[in-house]
């Protein structure tokens, strides 16, 4: 369970007196302290009732509470009863115990000189900042309360690093470069580079290359800059007739769309390769073929093409049909990327409306933009950088920025996985500094933030201010005495 460290504040000695009389002379209260770990608060100190007096159809019962404003609880209440008084609380009890069945109750003659008080509470929030007051009640006979009288023991705080949120403004990005890719399969007949758009299932491949097209041609924030296209064949036949087929299929592909679309001149590219051994390759090592090993060998080989698939064929006969049938379809393919630049925008509206429907479509620094005209804390404001690091998972300012509103929020565990990404910057270090003393561990965070501030992180200055207020501050041992 975390330790957290906490101070006390030595108030004025003066007692707050609710009733008239005289104090509660001879009482004292040695050796207080206080300590929360995890969820529960302890309080310990030593009163010393030596000197305490009551008279003998008298009682004192003492009463500690933590008190905040509105606040407060109250702490097991110790009895002291003079002679005539107990022997009545001890013939009528439990009905004539003062405070109740918690009270812990000693006959003054009786009572040890010194009591260890101590008492665990559940820890609630609003107990930082919290009194620590003793009330002290006289009683005469029929409990008619003659004096009351309360002291200020001290003020307990417990140190809460609270650092200024760091958000780093991401560098212009200039042309705003997207694409998209795929893999089509389209079908030819034997030895042909002719495209018939109903043959087979040419109409569901084709249709994928033009869905892509289409998804970013339509949008008027767009213009497609490059549609590239690679052609492969697969490795039987001879490696000059491949080479010719893939040639003249991408060559077609590449007729095919301009047809549909006409490109500027310049627009499509295109690019083949002959045979796709390093598709054959992922198909062979994700198998559980007799010779695997030995294929993979000869695959990676320095042999020519040719040569190459005739040993397979002729070592591994069995294995050869089998990735003719089931491997050699899915080599002879097109891959296709289609390039395109995204507009800039520069109007808050209108970045708010693109980030309503296609957020994707806005720069890291348009984010940027958009999350400081929200209230920093907001649930507008955290949605932004949220967004931000999904569009952008591995981008070092995203993640950094995420990591901030992570531990605005006191999810350390997810900010610490975004800092994992975040770099090597004066505000990474920063920011994992910040986590680190907010985990408690105060130590390891100070060289971070001293590097952060030496690089010119203004955070970085206050938060080491911070952490030196943590050091000076340990237990005060109080003695505050009523005589």
């Amino acid at each position: 369970m975390r330790r957290l460290s906490l101070y006390i504040l030595l108030l004025a000695a003066a007692a707050l007196t609710a009733a008239a009389g005289a104090p509660a002379r001879g009482l004292k209260a040695d050796s207080l302290a206080i300590d929360r770990a995890g969820d529960f608060l302890t309080v310990s100190l030593d009163l010393d009732l030596e000197s305490l007096k009551v008279g003998t159809n008298r009682a004192k019962v003492i009463t500690p509470r933590l008190v905040n404003g509105n606040d407060s609880v109250e702490l097991r209440p110790l009895g002291l009863y003079g002679r005539s008084r107990y022997i009545y609380y001890q013939r009528n009890y439990p009905k004539t115990m003062i405070s109740g069945p918690e009270e812990r109750t000693y006959r003054r003659s009786q009572a040890p000189d010194t009591v260890a008080y101590r008492a665990v509470l559940p820890w609630q929030d609003w107990m930082n900042g919290a009194a620590l007051t003793l009330t002290t009640c006289e009683y005469g006979c029929c409990h008619t309360l003659v004096n009351q009288q309360v002291d200020t023991l001290g003020l307990f705080r417990e140190f809460r690093f609270s650092p200024q949120w760091l958000f780093v403004r991401p560098r212009e990005e200039g042309p705003k470069t997207r694409a998209l890719s795929g893999r089509a399969y389209i079908d030819f007949p034997v030895d042909q580079t002719v495209i018939y758009p109903d043959y087979r299932r040419n109409t569901t491949e084709l249709g994928k290359i033009q869905a892509t097209i289409d998804s970013v041609r339509n949008d008027r924030d767009v213009t497609i800059t490059r549609v590239w296209l690679k052609g492969f064949a697969s490795p039987e036949s001879p490696y000059s007739h491949n080479t010719d087929l893939s040639i003249g299929r991408v060559k077609a592909l590449k007729e095919h769309i301009q047809r549909l679309y006409h490109f500027a001149p310049g627009i499509i590219e295109t690019d083949n390769e002959p045979e796709d051994w390093e598709g054959l390759r992922r198909f062979v090592e994700g198998s559980n073929l007799e010779h695997k090993e030995q294929i993979l060998a000869l695959i990676d080989s320095d042999m020519a093409p040719d040569p190459k698939e005739a040993r397979i064929k002729k070592l591994y006969p069995a294995e050869y049909k089998f990735m003719l049938a089931q491997y050699y379809p899915a080599l002879r393919h097109t891959d296709y990327r289609i390039d395109y630049n995204i507009k800039q925008y520069n109007d808050l509206d209108e970045i708010r409306r693109v980030f309503a429907t296609q957020p994707s479509k806005l720069s890291l620094n348009e984010l940027f933009v958009l999350a400081n005209s929200y209230a920093p804390g907001s649930d507008e404001f955290n949605e932004v950088f949220a967004t931000a690091v999904r569009m952008y998972p591995d981008n070092p300012v995203a993640n950094l920025n995420a990591a901030t509103t992570a531990m605005e929020k006191g999810d350390l565990d997810l900010a610490a996985r975004f800092l994992e990404k975040a770099g090597d910057d004066p505000q990474a270090d920063y920011d994992r500094g910040v986590l680190l003393a907010l985990r408690g561990d105060y130590a390891a965070a100070r060289p971070l933030i001293e590097r952060a501030a030496a690089a010119g992180i203004p955070q970085g200055a206050a938060a080491l201010r911070q952490l030196d207020s943590s050091t000076s501050r340990g237990w005060t041992n109080l003695s505050i005495r009523q005589d």
